[in-house]
């Protein structure tokens, strides 16, 4: 599964819009976490998936994911 390389090689604008669609935004997280899982398994990778799927439904960690996005490039507990 390389969906999380395919979000990587998107513009921000397109990666910014992914995420705050409400639906969307958390099934597009949940699918870049479980891909960067699978293709490098880590504690960190292995925490911010578990993390997301309890936490995910709520806009907090989905406004600090954003955030984290725009300013690293990358969402939060990701490898």
């Amino acid at each position: 599964m390389t969906f999380d390389t395919w979000f990587n090689e998107q513009s921000r604008i397109v990666q910014v819009l992914l995420l705050i669609i409400p639906f969307v935004g958390w099934v597009v997280e949940i699918l870049v976490r479980l891909s960067a899982l699978l293709r490098n398994p880590s504690g960190i990778n292995l925490i911010g998936f578990i993390l997301f799927i309890f936490l995910g439904g709520f806009w907090i960690p989905a406004i600090i994911d954003l955030i984290f996005l725009i300013i690293e490039g990358r969402l939060i507990l990701t490898e």
